[in-house]
């Protein structure tokens, strides 16, 4: 493994996977400050907070951030999500140093001028907008918030307009000087880059980054229950879910393997018998989230209105059946997928990366490829059986639908015979 790690005084962990034969290096920064650790009058602060970050600078304009990384052919952007914001960019080698410049600046030394903070704010009332118009954000949204209801992990990232408004270039250095800690960000980069180098450019640039470590994010409660949105489209859009696990539970390899088998691709059961057998859908796919302390699993789908009702009855039945029937030729097949989703990472510097700053945001070390590889190798078919027989026995599901309103409130109400069979 080429990978190496250092702290800085600061707490600021500086992390590089060194591949020889790549020429570019992906570059980025990770935060644990997604949108969980927002309180209730800081909701969308995190992701207003990633795009103020490109608007200027007391070194940069707006303008010159984006025409130097462009200049070299490099590329630059950011990301906010539940538990973590990450900014990142892409770039040959020798840029590198100009690309972690850049990255720095907009972390240490952004102006947030007052002008620039009110023209965002109307592009992310308008980002609201836009997805308040598509079924499919809907659709996430009102899972995500059915799910964890009146917590933040369960709010949507983008925040509302009311609370996008209302931030100030105050609130945006006071919220960062709260969250962006050293103890909690990530320099991880991956392909044509020199550790000691990376290490000294963090050194120097990072070092006003304060130390100290922070409260943790308020506990993720998992409840359920159903939701509709009745709206008149052409398709109906639903999710049912249940309760997953975090990303530090033992059995969250084998928690994936059921995954993959129930709803991972074209041979999975869910596509089978809901497409290919009896054309209920056009497409369907299972997935599942892991948090630090809770997951959600999920299957989504869109269907036509008559149909939505026996297309949930039979994802109930599918998942059922996969918990106490799952095959060993169904289990070495998710494993096979599993191992070549792993493979393909090793050859990106930008997945490399990403995956090297993730994991040391969410487990602290830097996770090497052979222990996870020996980990898929573990999977056995009783293991993938046991989590889905968890899956499936966790109590309260969640459904959420938006389209015509009586078919989805008939198909949420087939949902309480998962929790009857569970019984």
């Amino acid at each position: 493994m080429t990978v190496r790690v250092d702290k800085l005084p600061n707490g600021v962990t500086v992390a590089t996977d060194t591949m020889p034969e790549v020429k570019t290096a992906s570059l980025g920064i990770w935060v644990a400050a997604g949108a969980r650790y927002e309180d209730e009058n800081e909701h969308g602060i995190s992701h207003l907070l990633e795009h103020m970050a490109f608007k200027g600078t007391s070194k940069r304009t707006a303008l010159q951030i984006n025409e130097e990384i462009e200049n070299v052919g490099g590329e630059l952007n950011a990301a906010t999500g539940i538990e973590v914001t990450s900014y990142y960019s892409r770039v040959l080698g020798k840029d590198l140093p100009l690309a972690f410049d850049i990255l720095s600046d907009i972390l240490t030394n952004s102006s947030f001028e007052q002008s620039e903070l009110a023209r965002e704010q109307s592009v992310i009332t308008q980002e609201i907008g836009g997805a308040a118009d598509d079924p499919d954000d809907i659709v996430y949204d009102l899972f995500q918030e059915t799910a964890f209801p009146g917590q933040a992990v369960g709010r949507p990232i983008l925040g509302t307009p009311e609370t996008v408004r209302s931030f100030t270039p105050e609130k945006l250095r006071a919220y960062m000087a709260k969250r962006y800690r050293g103890p909690r960000m990530i320099v991880a980069a991956a392909g044509a880059v020199k550790h000691e180098e990376l290490l000294a450019a963090a050194a120097s640039s990072l070092a006003s980054i304060p130390d100290g470590e922070l409260a943790p994010a308020k506990k993720a409660s998992y409840a359920g229950g159903v939701q509709i949105r009745s709206r008149q489209l052409e398709q109906t859009h639903l999710v049912l879910g249940l309760e997953g696990i975090s990303y530090h539970a033992p059995e969250r390899f084998s928690m994936q393997a059921f995954v993959n088998l129930v709803g991972g691709g074209g041979s999975s059961r869910l596509y089978q018998e809901l497409r290919e057998r009896r054309g209920l859908c056009y497409s369907i796919q299972a997935f599942h989230s892991s948090y630090q302390d809770a997951g959600l699993f999920g299957v989504t789908a869109g269907a036509d209105a008559r149909d939505t009702e026996e297309l949930t009855r039979v994802v109930i039945a599918e998942l059922h059946e996969a918990a106490e029937k799952a095959s060993q030729a169904e289990v070495d097949r998710a494993k096979a997928q599993m191992k070549v989703g792993l493979l393909s990472a090793l050859e990106s510097a930008s997945a490399r990366a990403d995956q090297l700053g993730g994991r040391l945001l969410a487990f602290g070390r830097a996770i090497p490829f052979e222990e996870i590889e020996r980990n898929i190798e573990a999977i056995t078919l009783e293991s993938v059986r046991a989590a889905g027989r968890k899956l499936v026995s966790g109590g309260q599901p969640t459904f959420v639908g938006v389209g015509e309103g009586k078919s989805l409130e008939r198909a949420g109400a087939a949902t309480e015979a998962l929790q009857r069979k569970a019984a």
